[in-house]
Parts: structure tokens; C-alpha cells; sequence
């Protein structure tokens, strides 16, 4: 019987059926991508539209009852009222901020772990810091700023014969054993701020870094260390009872907690830089997550009653800002703060 014969297959359909083969997996390929480009948005979408859906960590270079640990905690309750979310502050201290800022640079950008830091961990460190694991400006999403830029004190214990700061001068100048002061670490904005001094005024003083500003405080109050530059929180009991006497501040304007004392540039030793408090998040947080937060912010320091309780505990609200205003003011203090460290010759080896 007879049977059609096969046709033969000539290398020409062979390649433009493998064309239409791949040409289909090629377009299956792009397909799939795109929907689950299109899944992963509007997965994305929903969290930002739910944000927050769990508790937020907010974690801090500093120890308990430091200006920054107080300050967090105020607006770490009142995010929680506003976010309806726990916002639970983790005190992260130690190697002045490195370890709570690189924790914060590696965490996924999702507004679950944010940063709440002073200046120096973004100013300071990347002057004076071989190998910093973190860049300032790369690594974080400003979100918000709660504190108006002040200064930190330097003040003396109470056995120390001086009132001001060219009697303090003086007298570390005719001094004739080692005089010391403590700060709360290296390559904080109090060590540079007497860095400075010294090189300014030609003066020798030995620096004992502490952990905490509130250590420093202590100690400094105790007798054990004659010199020291702290906060505006935790010098307060000290100064008020007698104990430590404040001689300068090391910001453009006089402290609230201590409105006698004349700043440094007051007093003839040029000295502008502030030291100030802000939120920051990982590289990469969303539009719409650090809009809410800074939204939120924003009415905690426009809220009478909220802005009265940063006054109880001698602190000063800023005025309601935006991320971009944030970024600016990094970006410019960043390179102040860089002279500051030329001048006093602490710059990374």
C-alpha cells in the first residue's frame, strides 16, 4: 500500500523553528517578570498604605538619661499615640555611635528600624573615623528633626577656682600637673568642641573619653575629674546643686538650662558649631513612609501640650521641618564640622 512519503526537513525550518521557540520562552519569560513586577508593587503599595502594621525599634547611640535618650523617649510615646503602633526605643551606646548607626545603615528600608541620633554620628565620624561603615549621606533617609541645634557645657567642679573661660585658660596654663577633662568619647561634638579650644587657646589637657555624657556629668560632680564638657540634661541636678560650675557653651546660643552661662564665642574663642537630634532611616525607605513619619513629627513639635513637655525638661522644639530641609542641614554641617576637625587636628589617619 502506498504511503506518503515524509517530507524532508531542511536546516532553514530547523532554525526558524527554534527561533519561534525561543521567541515564545522570551516572550513567557517577560511576561512572568512583569507580573511579578506588578505583584511586588502593589505588595509594596499595600505595606506603605498599612504602615505602620507592627511595632517600630528606634534605636540610639546613647545611654539612659542623656539629652538624646530623654528627647527620643518623648517623641518615641507620642509617635506611638499618633502611628497607633508601639515605637520602642533601643539604647544602643558606645564607639560615639558607630554601633547604632551602622545597625540602622543595614536594616531593611521598610520605616521598621529608624535611626534617632545627635550631629556627631553623621558630622563628626566621617572626619575622624579610619573606615567608617557607614557614609552619612549614602546610607540614610533623613526623615525628621525634633530639637532645635544647641550647644553642649563645659563646666568645671565646684573646687576648680574659675568662673570663665579666659580664667580657665589661665589657669590651665600656669597649671603645673596634667589637668584632664572628659567628654563622652572620642570624636564626639564635646571631645572636638575642646579639641578646638586647646589648639585656639594653646593649652595642654588630657582627654578621658566616658561612654555617656551622663558619666561624665557624675564623675565630674564626684570630684574625680576637675574639667568636662556635657549635655544640657544631665549637668542640670549637678549644677543646681552646687556641685559643677558651667564656664562656656560650646554652641551659638546660651542654653536653656543654663542661661548665665555665656557661649564660647561670647567669651572670645570663636566656636558656631551646634550639636542637634534627627530621625533617619535606611537608604531606600519609601516616599510615602517618611512623609507620614515627618508628618507626624511635625505635629508632635506644633502640639502645645508636646512642646510644653520638651520645655519641662529644658529642651527646645524645632520648628516643623522637611526631609529636605534635613538633608541640607547634614550636608552643611558635614563640612563645618570638617574644619572644626582640622583646626583641632583629629582627622582619620
Amino acid at each position: 500500500m502506498y504511503r506518503h512519503a515524509r517530507p524532508l526537513r531542511r536546516n532553514g525550518d530547523s532554525n526558524m523553528s527554534s527561533q519561534h521557540t525561543g521567541a515564545r520562552r522570551t516572550r513567557a519569560t517577560r511576561a512572568a517578570l512583569a507580573a511579578a513586577l506588578i505583584l511586588a508593587g502593589a505588595a509594596s503599595a499595600h505595606a506603605e498604605a498599612t504602615y505602620p502594621s507592627k511595632p517600630i525599634r528606634m534605636v540610639l547611640p546613647s545611654g539612659a538619661g542623656t539629652v538624646t535618650d530623654q528627647t527620643a523617649r518623648l517623641v518615641a510615646e507620642r509617635l506611638t499615640a499618633g502611628l497607633k503602633q508601639p515605637v520602642v526605643v533601643d539604647n544602643r551606646p558606645g564607639a560615639n555611635g558607630i554601633i547604632a548607626s551602622e545597625t540602622v545603615a543595614r536594616a531593611a528600608p521598610d520605616g521598621y528600624t529608624l535611626l534617632f541620633t545627635y550631629a556627631a554620628t553623621m558630622t563628626v565620624n566621617p572626619w575622624t573615623t579610619p573606615s567608617l561603615p557607614y557614609d552619612p549621606v549614602r546610607d540614610f533617609t533623613p526623615i525628621a528633626r525634633p530639637s532645635q541645634p544647641g550647644g553642649n557645657l563645659l563646666a568645671v567642679s565646684a573646687e576648680v577656682p574659675v568662673r570663665s573661660l579666659q580664667e580657665l585658660i589661665a589657669y590651665a596654663r600656669a597649671s603645673k600637673t596634667e589637668l584632664a577633662y572628659c567628654s563622652w568619647g572620642v570624636g564626639s561634638g564635646g571631645h572636638l568642641a575642646m579639641e578646638y579650644l586647646k589648639a585656639k587657646a594653646g593649652i595642654h589637657l588630657r582627654h578621658i573619653p566616658y561612654k555617656t555624657a551622663t558619666q561624665c556629668s557624675n564623675d565630674l560632680a564626684a570630684g574625680h575629674v576637675t574639667i568636662g564638657i556635657t549635655d544640657a540634661i544631665s549637668s542640670v541636678p549637678h549644677l543646681k546643686s552646687g556641685r559643677i560650675r558651667g564656664i562656656a557653651v560650646s554652641g551659638p546660643e546660651r542654653l536653656l538650662t543654663a542661661p548665665d552661662v555665656p557661649t564660647m564665642s561670647q567669651q572670645g574663642v570663636p566656636f558656631q558649631q551646634a550639636s542637634w537630634v534627627a530621625i533617619f532611616g535606611p537608604k531606600g525607605v519609601p516616599a510615602p513612609i517618611v512623609e507620614r513619619l515627618n508628618a507626624e513629627v511635625n505635629r508632635i513639635l506644633q502640639t502645645p501640650a508636646d512642646r510644653a513637655k520638651f520645655a519641662a525638661m529644658n529642651l527646645q522644639p524645632a520648628a516643623p521641618s522637611s526631609p529636605a530641609d534635613l538633608g541640607k542641614l547634614l550636608s552643611a554641617d558635614l563640612a563645618a564640622w570638617g574644619e572644626v576637625v582640622k583646626v583641632a587636628g583629629l582627622q582619620a589617619k
